[in-house]
């Protein structure tokens, strides 16, 4: 019915923190009802390094998202990061065999099926293919060419793939907690659900998530992801860098970034001072504001630029008609738009999330736009009939099953 309810939940696995959330869907709208965040232990750049401690971190996320929501959730949408994630762009054509007849979401399927018929090494799987565009007898530029006619129809894709063990490990922490996962979905592509709009996915934007342990990296162009990658560079890096240049300890630099730090230099006034307490029995001291922004301004300039080169090389930087959108908890950092801009040459925003109601004031910060927009993606994809769960394949059995799911899962 048009008025009912589906609750939908999410999970956001990364180096410093683990979110979950629980939404209510109604009419394709998302509304936030439980929330829950903690330190993140047993997680590394994306990627799971002691299964034990990350499950604790993710159980005491949902065991608080639930109790603020009023009700018991076991089966999650989940992001995907990390170093291991690959991508590329394929193509597939298919013969259509009755020119009398309509292309069908048979047809499209078996161009899409082509266009992942490559070979990858087994320890990897596709865990997305992205349609860029449809061509029916060299037609280019078709969006959805069921119910068009043809005789032969091509498949152009963004596919991304991960590390089948890195799969296996998040699997199992997942088994740990009770957890079914509804959908495995690579963190940029959940962020840019949440914070870019249909027209800048269609004339062109570099979505740039800075979390703590990676930078995850998502291009758009004519409303589809054209390319993808990730840095093992991010927020964690900066905090290192505040930690060794000002002779203090982690969670002080953490504190002293957030609170003082800036990523342009020229915009801290010369005269201003923070105060920065030191190591063991060592007491406090004042230093210089923009000696804080000079450690962390080429951290943030190396980030940049490293993508910047990249997008140049590969002739990306043209295609972004709408620029560059950054979003996670470090692009909140004073001076990181300011910095971008000079960088890219490219206007640039903040991405939050948008288009949610319930506990706006709790998720409207960049840092939780990957697990707003995993609420946004399985909202999308119920409406649309299309969302595939895991639930019913005995993935509890041995993780080789839940292996076979996530193969899978497109």
């Amino acid at each position: 019915m048009k008025n009912d309810v589906h609750i939908k939940a999410s999970l956001d696995m990364g180096t410093t923190k683990v979110a979950a959330m629980i939404g209510e869907v109604r009419d394709g709208r998302v509304r936030v009802i439980g929330f829950g965040t903690t330190p993140s232990e047993g997680l590394k750049q994306g990627v799971v390094v002691d299964i034990e401690k990350a499950a604790s971190s993710l159980e005491k996320a949902v065991k608080d998202a639930e109790q603020m929501a009023g009700i018991s959730v076991k089966s999650y949408a989940v992001g995907v990061a990390g170093e291991h994630i690959k991508s590329m762009n394929s193509r597939g054509v298919v013969a259509i065999p009755n020119l009398e007849s309509e292309i069908s979401r048979s047809d499209v399927e078996r161009a899409l099926k082509a266009a992942r018929n490559f070979s990858i090494p087994y320890d990897r799987e596709i865990i997305h293919t992205f349609p860029q565009e449809y061509i029916i007898d060299s037609q280019h530029g078709i969006r959805q060419p069921i119910g068009m006619y043809g005789a032969r129809l091509e498949a152009r894709v963004h596919v991304v793939t991960a590390s089948r063990p890195a799969l296996d490990n998040i699997a199992k922490t997942l088994m740990c907690v009770g957890i079914e996962p509804t959908a495995l979905v690579l963190e940029p592509f959940a962020s840019s659900c949440s914070v870019l709009t249909d027209e800048e996915k269609e004339l062109g934007i570099m979505l740039i998530d800075i979390g703590g342990g990676t930078t995850d990296v998502m291009v758009f162009s004519e409303n589809g992801p054209i390319a993808s990658g990730v840095i093992g560079l991010g927020g964690a890096n900066i905090t290192s860098d505040v930690a060794y240049g000002l002779r203090t300890s982690l969670k002080c630099a953490e504190d002293i970034k957030i609170q003082h730090g800036c990523a342009l230099s020229s915009m801290v006034p010369i005269e201003e001072k923070i105060e920065v307490p030191g190591l063991g029995d060592r007491g406090k001291r004042q230093v210089g504001r923009q000696l804080l922004s000079a450690i962390i301004e080429p951290r943030v300039a190396e980030m940049f630029s490293l993508l910047n080169t990249q997008i140049t090389k590969n002739t990306l930087k043209n295609k972004l008609g709408a620029g560059v959108v950054l979003t996670g908890g470090s692009s909140k950092l004073e001076g990181c738009k300011e910095l971008a801009e000079q960088v890219f040459d490219l206007p640039v925003r903040i991405g939050i999330p948008h288009a949610v109601e319930g506990l706006v004031e709790v998720v409207s910060h960049p840092m939780y736009a990957t697990g707003v927009g995993l609420l946004h993606y399985s909202a999308e994809y119920e409406k649309q009939g299309t969302e595939r769960s895991f639930a019913g394949r005995g993935w509890r059995q041995s993780v080789s099953i839940l292996r076979k799911a996530i193969a899978s899962f497109i």
